[in-house]
């Protein structure tokens, strides 16, 4: 999608950007889907396909498994949790360009958050072990805040530490519907990402202001917007 730089809100370089984890700056996506699997098997529930997690996980545990497991839900999440945290780090695996994207961020100066559907200790656990941990103002995941995305609790949690206030001039970068939901409820400028398989009308009722390829793609909009903001400046003067 082509954009024009000099018109809001892409007219200037974030305050902020807050982005979803899962397949948006990392993959886990075999881990979570052999951890819902277990959890399935052991309920002598049918198994399900890879694109049928893809449709199936967008919010966060204790939202989804109820509707899945009923009653017997928490049984079903130990077993979820066992196994994912006994694989989840070996199967963490970065997206292209997202550690080049974090850094050039950063270097421009733009506060970043993550706000993740991911249970909050696995989602800190995974940023340690890539060494990502000091690039971020706070890293936001399920059962942190009291809801979970795409309530916008996760969102203000997120931006308390760096004293912002919702606006567009914070952009939330995310690879689902329920990233796009969480935006337009918090009034961030929403931005899609990558090619996850989507479900449903949500980005129909919640559209993005912009959908890009990747990570790169999103480090060089900020690069050009920052760019053509110092010549401008340098012009006037």
């Amino acid at each position: 999608m082509t954009i024009d730089i000099l018109k809001p809100p892409f007219d200037r370089v974030p305050r902020a950007v807050l982005f979803d984890w899962d397949n948006t700056l990392i993959t886990n996506w075999r881990c979570v889907h052999a951890s819902i699997n277990a959890a399935l098997r052991a309920f002598s529930l049918p198994e399900w396909t890879l694109e049928e997690s893809y449709g199936r996980v967008r919010k966060s545990l204790r939202d989804s498994f109820p509707e899945i497991f009923g009653e017997e839900w928490p049984m079903a999440r130990d077993i979820f949790y066992a196994h994912f945290q006994e694989n989840h780090l070996q199967f963490t695996d970065v997206l292209p360009g997202a550690e080049e994207m974090l850094r050039t961020l950063h270097g421009l100066g733009i506060r970043l958050g993550v706000v993740s559907n991911k249970t909050g200790r696995f989602l800190r656990a995974e940023a340690d072990m890539l060494g990502w941990t000091p690039l971020f103002d706070a890293l936001v995941g399920a059962t942190d805040a009291v809801a979970d995305k795409p309530d916008p609790a996760p969102v203000h949690l997120a931006l308390k530490p760096m004293g912002f206030e919702p606006g567009p001039d914070i952009w939330f970068v995310g690879d689902a519907d329920v990233d796009m939901e969480i935006a337009h409820r918090t009034g961030l400028t929403p931005i899609l990402v990558g090619d996850t398989p989507h479900v449903g009308d949500g980005l129909g009722r919640f559209p993005p202001a912009l959908c890009l390829e990747g990570c790169a793609a999103i480090s060089s909009l900020a690069a050009r917007i920052a760019a053509t903001i110092s010549t401008d400046i340098r012009t006037v003067g």
